[in-house]
């Protein structure tokens, strides 16, 4: 099932937004300019900077996701290493 690519667009511009407002709140914090920052309707502090880094690989994978599907193609996928002596 192919998605419209006018939706694929609006998520798109939806997970950069969460990316960048994740980003923000990541430096904020991270510079110690701030103790608590809101990002929206949540609040965080210095302890959720694991949270914050988990939920921005999260954007980036969701926008990599989409702009293959945009694009018709699918999305990198990992390749495991196997190492071997010779």
């Amino acid at each position: 099932m192919t998605r419209s690519k006018t939706v694929i667009r609006e998520r798109i511009a939806y997970w950069e937004d969460v990316l960048e407002k994740t980003q923000a709140a990541y430096v904020a914090l991270l510079e110690g300019r701030v103790k608590a920052y809101t990002i929206d309707d949540r609040s965080v502090t210095r302890l959720d900077l694991p949270s914050l880094e988990k939920a921005m690989e999260h954007a980036e994978e969701m926008i990599d996701r989409l702009e293959a599907a945009l694009e018709d193609r699918r999305p990198r996928k990992a390749v495991a290493v196997i190492p071997r002596d010779y």
